[in-house]
């Protein structure tokens, strides 16, 4: 699930449980080589980046809602929820090719090794996923 479901609070402490995902993964890989470590890294930041930028796009569009609301009494065409929606749908798809882009150029030109990137981004994405429930689960 993305950043966006979650309260600002939530979202934060997420985004650090990532980081501290692939940091220390990172560093357990600096144990066979400084090549791995690198790989693991990349791979963490190929998953952590977009999900960053998306919050950020998330933050704008819950600004851009405010003119949407505006918009929406005084009738316009189209719907507050379908624009609110293809907005959320443009920010996916823009993840998920920011994504694609990142581990090209990680795999393509940095030529970085390809266990331990996979390691990690897979590692991240697990934390993107289990986080939020646990995090959940201690707030009550």
């Amino acid at each position: 699930m993305s950043v966006s479901v979650y309260s600002g609070k939530i979202a934060l402490k997420l985004l650090f449980f990532q980081l501290m995902t692939f940091v220390l993964i990172s560093t357990v890989f600096l144990l066979k080589s400084l090549e791995w470590s690198v790989s693991a890294l990349v791979g963490g930041l190929a998953a952590r980046l977009p999900s960053v930028m998306f919050m950020l796009y998330v933050y704008a569009v819950c600004l851009c809602c405010m003119f949407m609301l505006f918009a929406l009494c005084h009738q316009v065409q189209m719907p507050l929820s379908g624009r609110v929606a293809w907005s959320f749908a443009i920010g996916e798809g823009l993840k998920v090719a920011s994504t694609i882009i990142f581990l090209i150029v990680a795999l393509g030109v940095f030529k970085v090794a390809f266990i331990p990137l996979g390691l990690a981004y897979l590692a991240v994405l697990v934390v993107q996923i289990v986080a939020p429930a646990m995090i959940n689960s201690y707030r009550t």
